[in-house]
């Protein structure tokens, strides 16, 4: 699965990056060379999570090896910071807005904002669970206007990370700033930590569905309030694009193929969501008014015709767990449109055999199991201009 490293790094330069945040901690800290374009003509999102990035101090709920006690320091945790900042800094055009997931605290996002200083992150934010060791967070290049934090629930037990959702509008690419006004560019982003499959697949898929039910509720409340808003769901849902047919097209799961089998099978769309490989996303083979998505996992992020691409690593094979999933908003021609989508794998993020390699708390080295995805967006001509 390798990849020609100018390409992508040149994809890079057009990046928006975005990562997964809740709670409600937000800070200036822009400033620096490479602040943000006033009118840019291309955005890109990179989701990535970051595999445990623990800040360096004890709190009592940090994993075993990244306490005090097993060596861990402030040292360490700088270290690893001043890594991953090297490692986003040298892609040729840097990101506009970063989402990670498995990170601790408010302190990461607005460490590693810092680190990033002269590229003008001015704006982070962090959400998690009171008592969970890891959240999710955001930096970007542009502000937001709406942030809120969606907890999930199963059985009457909360998961331990949330969803979340943010609002955020960027300049207007036209050079007559008196002809764009009133044009609309927002943009809505879920950053996403789903249940993982440690216990079995099938006995934690009612979690990852709860998570989708969630996803689909937004989704029809926005169809309602702002049905022009395009929206972007993206991060770890620790579920592959493919997961219907790897486990022998029998078990509805949060992602479901528009497949006339997983249609034969599904009952109500009520905590699942369709993956369309047609654009603008539309479910061929479901009811109508379905609520269907793009997944660049079909396309953009294939190694031609094999399975031999992921974002994630495990038992010698590649898995799709690493998503950006797209509303039909960004294939109508208008407002900011999907150009590419693109996997980060390459030397920092990329061993010699193009695999992850995960953080060693001990050693010091790597940076983490899973690879970046980047999804590069382009401004569309809207009607009448």
């Amino acid at each position: 699965m390798k990849k020609n490293k100018k390409n992508i790094q040149a994809l890079l330069g057009a990046a928006l990056l975005l990562v997964l945040v809740t709670g409600c901690a937000s800070c200036d800290v822009s400033g620096g060379e490479d602040k943000a374009p006033e009118n840019p003509a291309s955005l890109a999102i990179m989701t990535w999570n970051m595999q445990a990035l623990f800040d360096g101090t004890d709190d009592g709920t940090e994993y075993d090896e990244y306490r005090e006690s097993a060596g861990w320091t402030k040292e360490k945790y700088k270290g690893r910071l001043n890594i991953i900042a090297a490692a986003i800094g040298g892609l040729e055009r840097k990101p506009d807005i970063i989402a990670m997931q498995e990170i601790e605290s408010p302190m990461v996002a607005n460490d590693l904002a810092a680190a990033l200083s002269r590229h003008g992150y001015g704006w982070t934010y962090f959400a998690n669970i009171p008592g969970m060791a890891l959240g999710v967070g955001l930096l970007s290049r542009f502000p937001f206007t709406e942030t809120r934090s969606h907890s999930v629930y199963i059985d009457g037990e909360i998961a331990p990370r949330p969803m979340l959702e943010a609002k955020i509008i960027t300049p207007n690419s036209k050079a007559d700033k008196a002809d764009s006004e009133g044009a609309d560019n927002s943009l809505l982003l879920f950053v996403c930590h789903w249940k993982s499959k440690l216990g079995g697949d099938d006995a934690t898929e009612s979690a990852r569905r709860a998570s989708a039910r969630i996803i689909l509720r937004r989704l029809r409340e926005l169809a309602e309030t702002e049905p022009d808003l395009p929206v972007v769901i993206m991060g770890d849902l620790n579920e592959n694009h493919d997961d219907f047919y790897r486990r022998g097209g029998k078990v509805i799961s949060a992602l479901m193929p528009d497949d006339p089998r997983a249609a034969e099978i599904a009952e109500t769309q009520k905590d699942f969501i369709v993956l369309a490989k047609n654009k603008p996303p539309a479910a061929r083979y479901f009811p109508s008014g379905v609520i269907t998505l793009y997944s660049p996992w079909f396309a953009e992020l294939r190694n031609g015709n094999n399975d031999s691409s992921g974002s994630y690593y495990y038992k010698n094979a590649w898995e799709t767990i690493d998503h950006f999933l797209l509303s039909p908003r960004f294939f109508d021609g208008s407002g900011w449109e999907f150009e590419n989508a693109r996997i980060v794998n390459f030397p920092p993020f990329t061993s010699a055999k193009g695999t992850p390699i995960a953080y060693n708390p001990r050693t010091g080295s790597g940076l983490s199991d899973h690879l970046p995805l980047l999804l590069i967006l382009k401004k569309g001509v809207r009607s009448g201009e």
